[in-house]
């Protein structure tokens, strides 16, 4: 089953952008610091985009039912597919008021993992770690619809006679492998006193994990437009 990416972009990208991908996100509509609903709203989506809100300003006594409203709008007005809670605060009562809320709007709406165990709805996942197979990432998770998070990842796992340290980094060299399990491709590197293993998810790794993931649950990828495009 062929799972749908979608491509996530910020007003600025949206402005700028001559040829809307396939499946598009807005990223994203904010709690607004100078009242009790929501700010950072899209004037105009493709159709079918899925809209995102997430909660890099603070909730502080925020209007659920205001928030509901708005929302509710700007699915029907833009024809949004569903709406995506990217809510990463620590948990909190006011959060999950407005979840409550948010989930009564006649789309699917999908919530971030720190969110997910309190409702019955698909719920959002970090990336799949470079040292996991799906099949051990996704397990906790059985039974539930999943959205997961694509996005390409360099990190770089030193091993000397102190243990191992990863440390994430950028992809500047040839990456010869491809661990076929962990989805990703890696190379090495000796040095005097450690070596370091380089593990990289490129794109191609990525399509070919969404797929592999149709089979425990994931039905939706979501990654940004500037990794991805």
């Amino acid at each position: 089953m062929e799972i749908p990416l979608y491509l996530s972009m910020t007003a600025a990208e949206f402005a700028h952008c001559r040829k809307f991908p396939a499946h598009t996100a807005w990223m994203a509509c904010h709690f607004s610091p100078y009242s009790t609903g929501l700010t950072n709203l899209p004037a105009y989506l493709p159709k079918k985009s899925l809209l995102i809100l997430n909660d890099r300003t603070p909730i502080h006594k925020h209007d659920p039912l205001q928030i509901r409203q708005t929302l509710e709008e700007i699915v029907f007005s833009l024809e949004c597919s569903a709406i995506l809670l990217d809510l990463q605060r620590s948990d909190s009562p006011e959060t999950k008021a407005i979840i409550r809320q948010l989930l009564t709007i006649p789309c699917p709406v999908c919530i971030s993992d720190i969110y997910a165990r309190d409702f019955d709805c698909p719920v959002f996942l970090p990336p799949v770690p470079l040292t996991l197979s799906p099949e051990e990432y996704l397990t906790p998770w059985k039974g539930r619809e999943i959205w997961l998070d694509a996005a390409t990842e360099c990190t770089v796992f030193t091993v000397n006679n102190e243990g191992c340290r990863p440390q994430s980094c950028n992809p500047t060299d040839i990456f010869p492998h491809r661990d076929k399990q962990l989805y990703c491709h890696y190379r090495t590197e000796l040095q005097e006193n450690a070596v370091q293993f380089y593990l990289y998810r490129t794109k191609e790794d990525i399509t070919d994990l969404l797929a592999h993931c149709a089979a425990f649950g994931v039905t939706t990828g979501v990654g940004l437009w500037q990794e991805l495009k």
